[in-house]
């Protein structure tokens, strides 16, 4: 916790360096609750101190966990107070074991008033930064709560057949052997969504490639990219390899595929994706944005440019998003992206086909960075895609493209899609 809110640190990148021993699955799950209600907690917390600045940091975070675990677990709280006063001495801080103990307890018998305060303003009930709410709020009106609600919300475990060497059916037919309830997506052809999530080696052929964990959303991005066989292929910002993988799978293999990331760790994940899945795609580090670090001047048929963003629809898999994300961050990506887009066009083919996707769910990191595309590339125009309604149940129509919102009828992260094309003209 206090690796995320004092030091900027992604939970993954925190939790990496816990214990790989028993409880693991456990800390990273009261991680991730109090992440996804800190900003409900901490104003409740604070208010039952005098200076809360002067109070160590990890003691603050200590105080937060604790609360989440009085709030929204089924421990018994007063045993949550001791089990946080004998935290506080294995922290060294033997001084604020008093301040712990006696601020649970005023907590204890206050924390339902102090939340009812916190409650009264949208950004505390739903545990928001008030600058997002404020940007949610202005892009999407009356569906701003149901997407603050949704981020807050456990997300399902989703997980993609490879339809080349099994079906869908026979699948779930395989899952109900190991006792592992699952249903059939209605309106993919590729997505198993499981009842309740568990670890990936318990997966019948994940060691093998059979299945992947994949959101549903995220699937789509193969289908909409509408590659052929013997395509020259750019996955432009392809790590971990997901997409990569569904691109692959969906065409046999045949086809040649350039699978691109900037950073060597996260293409070492794109290799070890790949062989679990037994594709083969040419994998290279490079700026998507500047060509001349791995383009050999031969077009591309088909990119996909799955952009770096605020990563503002997958809140719900990623709380501590809320913490880290700032406003200022969003002009910054909206320039990376627009530069990226703008390289991806002059390898693109004429005739061929660009899919520009986010996770997002800021129109400033999507249609707006189409728009500006548009504008400044005579020679790339909207290519035809499906109506959003068709491409999923509650898919919205925008200016340009489609947006999925988290916690939708489709019951997806939030995705963006929008298909392009090069003209032949000004090529």
């Amino acid at each position: 916790m206090d690796a995320v809110v004092s030091d900027g640190r992604s939970v993954d990148a925190a939790l990496a360096q816990a214990s790989a021993e028993g409880g693991r699955a456990a800390v990273r799950a009261v991680a991730l609750g109090t992440l996804r209600w800190y900003l409900r907690l901490k104003p409740a917390i604070d208010a039952l101190l005098s200076r809360p600045k002067g109070v160590p940091t990890q003691v603050r975070a200590l105080l937060a966990v604790s609360a989440h675990q009085i709030e929204y677990s089924r421990n018994v709280p007063e045993q949550t107070v001791d089990a946080a006063v004998d935290a506080a001495r294995m922290l060294e801080a033997e001084r604020s074991t008093g301040l712990v103990n006696a601020v649970l307890r005023r907590y204890l018998e206050q924390h339902r008033s102090l939340l009812e305060r916190v409650d009264a303003g949208l950004p505390g009930r739903t545990a928001h930064p008030a600058w997002l709410v404020e940007r949610i709020e202005a892009a999407w009106g009356e569906r701003a709560v149901p997407i603050l609600e949704a981020n807050n919300a456990h997300p399902p475990m989703t997980l993609r057949i490879d339809r080349s060497r099994t079906t869908v059916a026979d699948y779930v037919r395989l899952l109900a052997e190991s006792s592992i309830e699952s249903s059939e997506s209605q309106w993919t052809n590729s997505s198993v969504t499981l009842t309740r999530p568990i670890p990936v080696d318990q997966l019948p052929g994940f060691a093998d490639g059979l299945v992947s964990v994949q959101d549903a959303g995220a699937q789509l991005a193969a289908f909409l990219l509408d590659a052929r066989p013997g395509m020259r292929i750019l996955d432009a910002c392809a790590a971990p390899g997901g997409k990569t993988g569904h691109i692959l799978e969906a065409l046999s293999d045949v086809a040649e595929l350039t699978a691109l990331d900037i950073d060597e760790t996260r293409t070492e994940r794109i290799r070890e994706n790949l062989k679990r899945l037994r594709r083969k795609a040419r994998v290279v580090v490079g700026d998507a944005g500047d060509p001349g670090t791995f383009w050999d001047r031969r077009p591309f048929e088909r990119i996909l440019v799955d952009a770096p963003c605020s990563s503002t629809g997958v809140i719900r898999r990623h709380p501590d998003i809320k913490l880290l994300r700032r406003p200022g961050d969003l002009p910054t990506l909206a320039a990376g992206q627009l530069r990226i887009l703008g390289a991806a066009v002059r390898m693109l083919a004429p005739g061929g086909r660009l899919l520009y996707s986010t996770c997002s769910v800021l129109p400033e990191e999507n249609e707006e960075v189409v728009q500006r595309l548009l504008e400044a590339e005579p020679a790339v125009a909207v290519a035809k895609m499906p109506r959003g309604a068709d491409l999923a149940p509650g898919g919205l129509d925008r200016r340009v493209g489609i947006q999925l919102l988290p916690g939708a009828e489709a019951g997806t992260d939030g995705f963006y899609y929008a298909c392009l094309e090069k003209t032949t003209a000004g090529t």
